[in-house]
């Protein structure tokens, strides 16, 4: 068999590691490092902005000290509604694809222990939050058949010429997270909490390539070497918080969560091993440590506004094992930035209704990079590009309630956007990050295309919650 090969000159583009996909640079970014999941209805529809309200056991996402705020033990569950579309583009053209997921999206509850006597301590509760989230993924670009290189053969003969005719990364899988806390009430003006916090992730992630014949007017699809890949996840993560009354009115709360520490077992595809086949590895990996401060409003008993503001205080760390981690390591050292985020959220009652809104925004996680990238005229030059990989999300939530007192029913809605741009096809035998066909033939390329990606999530929420 020949192994064909195409290699265009350009500009290195030395930010991309050179043992791994840029799945796994998004992977570990979106997923692994960003710790932020739905909760009850109530705390979604008021964009998880609760630090310094407390109240509610999901609070235990940002603040385990919220859970020292509650007088009455409850539990609810909440049925989770997620609706996704990627809007992927390149030179004009665009594809969308829709995901819809229904699933059990969060479980808990507060075991309210109230403490009689003359002790300044009032209540030391006991909080359980179980979140569970889709990470499914589909992004398909479009082809441009302005992007077309020559084959030759070992000889040097030109045999074809082939045109890209488009590219999808693909991603399944599920996140999840346990909280397990303790929170005490002090004086009706101090509230404390401390917790576990314990992760999970299932991914299965593709990353492939197609390009039409000149030839014999066939299509052939490539894989990116080491995908497709599955990974199964574990990690661990502690959690502190204080909240303080000012006055009657105005609230400060604080928390500190730890980096999550994750055990990720993968199983990938290797292509250029002459046993070619599905190989093991094991890595460890440290997510960025995280403070949250918060605020709240409480001007009486109908009404209250709360902000929360997040910043990562350490960036994304592989234990290292070989050349793979150390870039991985480098790449965010030198490209990554603290990822900040701010929510606000406010409740408004009406004797037994409640009505609840909110927003967030996060930053993108990485700095402006230039690449070497194919412009749609086919030619490949060096070229600046902001929310690479990752972008900037915003998040607006709406949701309305009602109180029976010993039960209760929450429904709200949540809009998610992002836009990002998706590099993909660069790659070298050399260095196993080429594309792969299924008899080997190989596709080298020191240039990358990049897609434009617009996502969107609507997203609704019902919680049934008991009171007792």
């Amino acid at each position: 068999m020949i192994k064909k090969s195409f290699i265009i000159l350009g500009i290195s583009a030395a930010y991309f590691v050179n043992a791994q996909d840029i799945s796994t640079l998004r992977n570990t970014a979106e997923i692994y490092s960003n710790s932020s999941l739905n909760g009850t209805a109530k705390y979604n529809a008021m964009a998880g902005s609760m630090g310094a309200l407390g109240g509610d056991f999901s609070v235990l996402n940002s603040n385990p000290a919220g859970i020292g705020v509650s007088i009455a033990s409850e539990m609810s569950g909440t049925l989770a509604i997620q609706n996704s579309k990627n809007t992927t583009s390149l030179a004009g053209k665009s594809i969308d694809y829709k995901v819809n997921r229904t699933d059990l999206g969060n479980v808990g509850g507060v075991m309210a222990l109230k403490i009689d006597g003359s002790s300044p301590w009032k209540f030391v509760n006991i909080g359980v939050n179980y979140s569970n989230q889709s990470i499914e993924d589909y992004s398909e670009t479009p082809g441009n058949n302005k992007v077309n290189f020559n084959l030759y053969n070992s000889d040097n003969q030109l045999v074809d010429n082939i045109a890209f005719v488009g590219h999808a990364y693909n991603r399944y899988g599920d996140l999840s997270k346990m909280s397990v806390a303790v929170g005490g009430n002090y004086d009706n003006r101090i509230y404390v909490g401390a917790g576990l916090n314990f992760h999970s992730a299932v991914i299965d992630q593709y990353d492939s390539a197609a390009f039409d014949s000149s030839t014999n007017n066939t299509s052939s699809i490539y894989n990116k070497q080491y995908t497709p890949f599955s990974e199964t996840s574990n990690g661990f993560s502690a959690s502190v918080g204080v909240i303080g009354k000012i006055n009657s009115q105005f609230r400060l709360g604080a928390a500190l969560e730890t980096p999550t520490w994750w055990s990720i077992s993968r199983v990938y595809n290797e292509y250029l091993n002459p046993t070619n086949g599905t190989y093991t590895e094991d890595r460890n990996l440290s997510s960025p440590m995280k403070a949250t401060l918060s605020a709240a409003f409480v001007p009486n008993k109908n009404f209250a506004i709360n902000v929360d503001y997040s910043l990562g205080l350490t960036k994304p760390k592989y234990k290292v094992y070989g050349n793979a981690e150390t870039e991985l390591n480098n790449f965010f050292s030198d490209h990554s930035k603290n990822l900040s985020e701010v929510k606000v959220g406010a409740e408004y009652r009406i004797q037994a209704f409640r009505l609840r809104g909110g927003y967030g925004f996060a930053s993108s996680p990485f700095d402006s990079m230039s690449i070497s990238a194919f412009t749609d005229s086919g030619s490949a030059a060096n070229t600046s590009f902001n929310n690479l990989i990752v972008g900037k999300r915003s998040t607006i939530g709406a949701g309305i309630g009602y109180d029976f007192k010993s039960f209760y029913i929450d429904a709200a809605y949540q809009n998610l956007s992002s836009e990002y741009k998706s590099p993909f096809l660069r790659g070298f035998a050399s260095n196993n990050t080429g594309y792969f066909s299924s008899d080997n033939d190989i596709i080298e390329i020191d240039a990358a295309i990049v897609s434009n990606v617009k996502n969107t999530r609507d997203n609704f929420f019902i919680t049934l919650g008991w009171k007792f």
